[in-house]
C-alpha cells in the first residue's frame, strides 16, 4: 500500500508552483497579503499597481523569503495601461494562468453628494479598467485553451451600507460580470469566479473601525464581532487560484464572519 503523506496530499491539492499570476492592486492592504500568500504556494507572481515604490518593497519581501514575485506598472484606468503591462508580462512569461482583479477605491459620499469627477474615478477603475483588463488578457487565455479570472468582490455587491452607492454600484457590476466571463468564456476553457471580502481592517478602513457609531454598527452585524484581517482572505484565494476548484465558475463566496448570515442573534432562549 502506497502512503502519500498529508504534506503531499496539500501540494498536489492547492499547490500554485509555475502559474504565472497577474494581481492588480498589489500595492493594497488586500493585494499585498494576496501577493505574499499566493507566492508562498509556489505562484509566480505579476505585482501590478501604480505605486511602484510599494511594489519593489513587496518585490523584496517576497523574494527574501525565497519566493517569485516582479513589479509592472499599471493605471487601470488607462486602457494604453493595460495593453502596455499586458504585454509585458506576456513577454516575460510567455502566458498568463490566473488574473486577480483586486484594484478598487471607495470614496465614501452620500448619493446626493457625489460628483461627477468622484463618480468617474470609482467607476474607471473598480469597473471599466476591471472590464478590460480581462477582456485583454483573456485574448491570451483563448490561444492556450485555458485561464482562470477571480475578481475581488465586496460585501457591497450585494448589501449596501450608507456613502457607498458608486463603489456598491461596481462591485455588483463585478459580481454580474464574473457571471458572464463563466458563460461566455468556458467553452475557451477559462473559468472565472469572485471572492467577496466582508468588513476588512486595512490602512484605508482604519477610519471607520475607530469611529464609535460605525464601529458599533458593524461588529452588530457581524457574527464574530470583529472585522476580518487581509491574510484571513489568502486561503480562499489560493483555493479559487489552485485547480483544486476546477469545476468552479460563476460563483461568489464571501469571507465575511457571518454577516451576510444575520449578524449578531436577537437574545433567544438556552441553557447555555
Amino acid at each position: 500500500m502506497i502512503h502519500i503523506s498529508i504534506k503531499e496530499n496539500l501540494v498536489k491539492l492547492f499547490s500554485l508552483e509555475g502559474k504565472i499570476i497577474l494581481l492588480t492592486g498589489a500595492a493594497g492592504g488586500i493585494g499585498e497579503e494576496l501577493a505574499k500568500g499566493l507566492a508562498g504556494a509556489g505562484g509566480e507572481i505579476a505585482l501590478c499597481d501604480i505605486a511602484e515604490n510599494k511594489l519593489k518593497e513587496l518585490v523584496a519581501i517576497i523574494t527574501a523569503a525565497g519566493n517569485k514575485a516582479k513589479a509592472y506598472h499599471l493605471d487601470v484606468a488607462d486602457l494604453g495601461s493595460i495593453n502596455d503591462c499586458t504585454s509585458k508580462i506576456i513577454d516575460d512569461y510567455g502566458r498568463i494562468d490566473v488574473l486577480i482583479n483586486c484594484a478598487g477605491i471607495n470614496v465614501r459620499e452620500g448619493f446626493l453628494d457625489v460628483d461627477e469627477s468622484t463618480y468617474d474615478e470609482i467607476m474607471n477603475i473598480n469597473l471599466k479598467g476591471m472590464y478590460f483588463l480581462s477582456q485583454t488578457v483573456a485574448k491570451h487565455m483563448i490561444k492556450v485553451k485555458k485561464g482562470n479570472i477571480i475578481n475581488i468582490a465586496s460585501h457591497n455587491s450585494v448589501g449596501m451600507l450608507g456613502g457607498c452607492s458608486v463603489y456598491g454600484a461596481t462591485k455588483s457590476a463585478v459580481a454580474a460580470l464574473t457571471r458572464s466571463m463563466a458563460v461566455e468564456w468556458a467553452g475557451y476553457g477559462i473559468r472565472a469566479n469572485a471572492l467577496a471580502p466582508g468588513h476588512i481592517l486595512t490602512d484605508l478602513t482604519t477610519v471607520t473601525w475607530e469611529h464609535p457609531e460605525r464601529s458599533k454598527y458593524l461588529k452588530e452585524r457581524i457574527a464574530m464581532q470583529r472585522p476580518g484581517t487581509p491574510n484571513e482572505l489568502v486561503g480562499l484565494a489560493v483555493m479559487l487560484a489552485s485547480d483544486s476548484s476546477s469545476y468552479m465558475s460563476g460563483g461568489m463566496v464571501h469571507v465575511d464572519g457571518g454577516c451576510l448570515a444575520g449578524g449578531m442573534p436577537w437574545p433567544y432562549d438556552t441553557k447555555y
